[in-house]
């Protein structure tokens, strides 16, 4: 198996998030380790999240399992049961079509480094439940939950 560089690895910074939404991930790194070792099937990525982000906004797939390890600092988990600390060494699993929404957010001053494994089906539909947003994966846009697009974002 080749040995993946991840230092050469451009991390990609914060959301593609439509306005207003993309502001509390914007300072969130992540490292598509998959991409770089050609896996299809599932995705991993390695996630730097500074003090203050979260990880995405709170969501849920139908499609697609995810699964997050902590590798380093401390994060806040919030579901729809509330909140739980999730330490480095500890790990959290969210199957797909349970409509139990989801993110993390570190609340720690120090930076939060997690690897976040995930199927890749292409076809999947993100389902936002505290904020106006829906996504079906494959045709690009971020919609609002009546179906109407929003605009492109640009992206600095």
């Amino acid at each position: 198996m080749p040995k993946i560089d991840i230092a050469s690895i451009t991390p990609r910074m914060g959301s593609g998030y439509p306005a207003p939404f993309f502001e509390s991930a914007k300072d969130r790194a992540k490292r598509p380790l998959g991409d770089a070792g050609g896996l299809s099937d599932f995705g991993v990525n390695l996630v730097t999240l500074p003090p203050g982000n979260w990880s995405s906004q709170r969501h849920w797939h139908l499609l697609e399992d995810e699964f997050v390890y902590v590798l380093s600092g401390e994060l806040v988990l919030i579901t729809n049961a509330g909140e739980t600390l999730v330490k480095a060494g500890e790990c959290a699993a969210f199957p797909k079509n349970v409509a139990d929404g989801h993110h993390f957010i570190n609340r720690s001053d120090k930076d939060a480094v997690y690897l976040e494994v995930g199927t890749r089906t292409g076809r999947d539909t993100a389902t936002y439940p505290d904020i106006d947003l829906h996504l079906v994966m494959g045709d690009g846009l971020w919609r609002h939950k009546d179906g109407t697009a929003y605009p492109p974002r640009e992206r600095g």
